[in-house]
């Protein structure tokens, strides 16, 4: 069985440069679930930090359940992610480096129906550099356009 993807940050790629991927589990409520199995979720912004030695995803939405009523939780709250603690130290010396921040790549349900997190330890690219690599992938896809009309 393959995992089934929730929610993923296209723009990531585009934005960062990623140096390192790792799989977290996240701490949800009740009718967190049951958004999530809706794709009601959107991790555009989402990024995480350490705090008191545990490792927090912030500004990840998740829609409020519509049947939840006095269940339903706050939609942008800060939710704990489930690392073993020498993770979460080699995390802690890497992101004290200027410059790295911890993002949320994806969101999906694993093969036992568990929700996880890929994270990306990152580098954020200046403008310039967003805009050449675009440039180089156009002429890529030009030249593969190109390519293929000849016979």
């Amino acid at each position: 069985m393959k995992n089934k993807v929730i929610a993923s940050n296209k723009r990531a790629t585009v934005k960062y440069d990623i140096l390192e991927k790792l799989e977290a589990g996240i701490e949800l409520k009740g009718t967190e679930v049951k958004s999530l199995r809706l794709n009601k979720v959107d991790l555009k912004d989402s990024f995480a930090r350490v705090n008191n030695g545990e490792v927090y995803l912030n500004d990840l939405y998740i829609s409020p359940y519509d049947k939840g009523s006095y269940a339903n939780v706050e939609p942008r709250r800060a939710r704990k992610l489930l690392l073993h603690k020498r993770e979460i130290n080699k995390l802690v010396g890497k992101i004290n480096q200027k410059g790295y921040t911890l993002i949320a790549l994806s969101l999906y349900f694993n093969e036992r129906g568990r929700a996880k997190v890929e994270l990306a330890l990152v580098k954020g690219r200046r403008l310039y550099d967003q805009r050449e690599r675009i440039k180089k992938k156009e002429v890529e896809r030009q030249l593969r356009k190109a390519k293929s009309f000849r016979i």
